[in-house]
């Protein structure tokens, strides 16, 4: 009797992910997004094999609500962030809508409770303020994380996501700043989309240059025997704590305090989040939030709400 459909691996990991290659290599898809929902897929099959499942033909509807209310609690908890509870119940669905049988799929809001995506920020960004955001910094350096040290300020003067700092070829970059006054961000970045971002600013280039400085010989800050998943969970992981406890939010929250100081430098105006009330007018706020959601790498203007909170 074939295992995981026949797919060739007795694997529950590897045969999700043979599923998941022969989907792209059918629609032409890039192997960065590939890496991403295999990493995504692996976390599962690892909670699958926990509850004693070790084939593709055994999962259930069942198992992943189930695993989804786990991923709910460390949102909860604020292990993880919606966003990315979200994309790990669609990289389940993604490989069992594979599958030779006829996959429902699982909602992560509908069948998991799961807190939105989207949520509109009512608290002004940890790492907005220059005092926190230093203090960090200054604790990274005293316990000699100097890859910490460009992870946040890569975050927060490039709006740069954690898997993007992480991938990022500094020193390519930092010369194609200096040459064009832009960076083209292409690893690690959502969907496979690449952007460019425009360099404006002194600070920009300083975070490039001590990033390509740490970053040394190799291609990017990740160790060249460590996994992206071995180094989320271990040196980033610590990076992100460090983060937390001066700032009170992690690197995402650097993320947004780039998005809020880019307004301001758009708009001549603080955000209302910070401002209390909308500045400018409607039409210079949407061009504005136009301009950050591209820099941000999302395509959809009514993303900036989860960054810089809403217009009033």
């Amino acid at each position: 009797m074939s295992t995981n459909f026949g797919i060739g691996s007795r694997d529950l990991a590897s045969a999700g992910r043979i599923f998941l290659k022969q989907g792209f290599v059918n629609k032409g898809m890039g192997t960065e997004s590939l890496g991403k929902l295999s990493e995504r897929w692996n976390h599962f099959a690892d909670f699958a094999r926990a509850h004693k499942i070790k084939k593709l033909e055994n999962v259930t509807r069942e198992l992943v609500i189930e695993y989804g209310n786990t991923l709910r609690t460390q949102v909860l908890t604020g292990k993880i962030s919606a966003g990315h509870a979200h994309d790990k119940i669609s990289a389940v669905n993604s490989v069992l809508s594979r599958t030779p049988v006829r996959w429902r799929s699982v909602g992560a809001v509908r069948d998991c409770q799961m807190p939105p995506r989207i949520h509109i920020r009512t608290e002004i960004p940890g790492g907005f303020y220059e005092e926190p955001y230093q203090k960090a910094i200054e604790q990274l350096q005293a316990e000699g994380n100097d890859k910490g040290v460009a992870i946040a300020q890569l975050a927060r003067h490039l709006g740069l996501r954690a898997m993007e700092a992480s991938l990022l070829n500094a020193k390519k970059a930092l010369q194609e700043a200096e040459r064009t006054a832009l960076v083209t961000i292409t690893a690690g970045t959502k969907g496979g989309r690449d952007r460019v971002l425009p360099i404006t600013h002194p600070d920009q280039i300083r975070a490039l240059r001590h990033a390509a400085e740490v970053q040394g010989r190799q291609r990017n800050l990740i160790p060249p025997h460590q996994t992206w998943e071995k180094w989320e969970s271990g040196p980033l992981r610590i990076i992100r704590d460090t983060i937390k406890a001066n700032t009170g939010h992690g690197i995402h929250d650097l993320r947004a305090a780039y998005a809020c100081h880019r307004y301001r430098a758009l708009t001549g105006q603080d955000v209302p989040l910070v401002a209390g009330r909308l500045m400018v007018s409607k039409a210079i706020d949407r061009a504005a939030r136009l301009q950050v959601s591209a820099e941000l790498g999302h395509g959809r203007i009514g993303v900036t709400v989860s960054y810089i909170g809403a217009r009033s």
